[in-house]
């Protein structure tokens, strides 16, 4: 029996066959490599989510030491008297030092809201115990009156950024920095502290090299993401002696799109096991810090970075309207021709298209596209032009329209659109 050997084409085609199945088999490998690389970024427990900020007021550290017959009577003898000590306290921190006046212990419950357990020790008939103990702010304030009102800052985003060991880390892992932070109560500081919880997407948005930006534009979306109108750079460097040996930090207060610094202070832990009592002190400093800038009116909201609502941003809108006033000046400029003899023929007016800045609210790609086919469909628009594309914030595009501002408006809210109306723009939404 004779044995037949394919033909040299023949093999060349097997080879040419595994190669290609190899190379997709490389490609998908390193597709599923990559999309495990996204993943592996944004997974596990990278942030805190910080206590929920009712705007309550919280007295801390009173301390009790009672009896009773049963552990449960002096238990609660032991909270009546917690609250009786918050509520001497708590009158006098907010009445400069006045003594407070006698209520029942009836009328303190109905204004407690939470009594927080520190620490306690519960016997067969005694109860010690420190506690803090959390007022509700409107029950409250019948008895303040208008004494207790307080001003209070515009939307702060907090950026806690922590150096251990020369590298800078804010959500990429949990940090003792931040947990101090998302622990922080702070009911009584006039600061509107907006605190992120650095889970999901966050842990890539915001990362320890954002004190560095100076975009206005990033930081526009950025704030826009997080309802804030200003962003808080609390910084603390912690150095450790030796293993198990003290540990000093040195904490920096700056703030806003250029990084403008505040002040700085020291402190020193004895070991890791004191570190979150001395992160919890720099903590309520940092905020006296940024109270006493905010009274000095160095705190308030960039207007460069202020979060858009529901009116237009005039310098944005200054901006485009002074450069589309400059473009229509030299286009009639370069329009002008000498004059002849020859008479012009007559003409009938037609309406002069008007240029108009459109705000569109475009949290992903498909709503700017939906934003720009309504544009152009609807009539008397004759052109659009990309001024500002932002993903995940605001989007402005510039609008020839053949009519007013006020028509246009009528013609979009009959498409459904939500319109916002100013001076020479408009804002829409769905």
């Amino acid at each position: 029996m004779a044995l037949s050997l394919p033909a040299n084409g023949a093999l060349r085609g097997v080879r040419a066959s595994h190669w290609r199945t190899a190379i997709v088999a490389i490609a998908l490998i390193l597709a599923a490599f990559a999309a495990w690389q996204v993943i592996a970024q944004v997974e596990g427990e990278r942030g805190i989510a910080p206590l929920a900020n009712t705007g309550d007021f919280e007295v801390a550290g009173i301390e009790v030491n009672v009896t009773g017959k049963t552990p449960e009577e002096a238990r609660e003898k032991g909270w009546r008297e917690a609250q009786r000590k918050a509520w001497d306290v708590l009158y006098a921190r907010t009445h400069d030092g006045e003594k407070a006046p006698e209520l029942s212990d009836s009328r303190l419950e109905s204004m407690v809201s939470a009594v927080v357990v520190e620490r306690e020790q519960i016997g067969p008939r005694r109860y010690v115990a420190t506690l803090g103990v959390i007022f509700d702010r409107a029950r409250t304030g019948e008895t303040f009156g208008t004494a207790s009102s307080r001003a209070r800052s515009a939307p702060q985003l907090v950026i806690p950024i922590v150096y251990q060991g020369g590298v800078g880390q804010l959500y990429e892992m949990r940090t003792p920095w931040q947990r101090a932070w998302a622990e922080h109560r702070d009911s009584e500081s006039p600061i509107d502290y907006v605190r992120p919880n650095g889970g999901g997407g966050e842990s890539l948005l915001l990362t320890a090299g954002q004190m560095g930006r100076r975009s206005r534009a990033w930081w526009r979306t950025i704030l826009d993401e997080f309802g804030a109108a200003n962003v808080i750079f609390p910084v603390a460097k912690l150095e450790r002696q030796y293993p198990g040996g003290p540990v000093k930090g040195t904490f920096t207060a700056r703030y806003g799109a250029d990084n403008t610094f505040l002040g700085t202070f020291t402190m020193t832990a004895e070991n890791d096991e004191d570190l979150p009592r001395m992160l919890a002190a720099a903590v309520k400093r940092m905020d006296s810090i940024y109270t006493g800038a905010f009274n000095e009116g160095k705190l308030g909201a960039d207007k460069t970075l202020e979060v858009e609502q529901d009116t237009i941003d005039p310098d944005l809108l200054a901006a485009l309207t002074g450069a589309l006033a400059d473009d229509d000046q030299g286009d009639s400029a370069s329009a002008q021709a000498p004059a002849d003899d020859t008479p012009a023929p007559l003409q009938t007016a037609q309406p002069q298209a008007i240029s108009i800045a459109v705000q569109i609210a475009t949290p992903d790609p498909a709503s700017f596209d939906a934003a720009l086919r309504a544009l152009n469909s609807t009539p008397g628009v004759t052109g659009t032009t990309t001024s500002s594309l932002a993903i995940g914030g605001t989007s402005v595009l510039q609008v020839a329209y053949s009519g007013d501002i006020s028509a246009l408006a009528g013609a979009l809210r009959a498409r459904g659109w939500q319109v916002t109306q100013g001076a020479d723009a408009l804002r829409i939404t769905r």
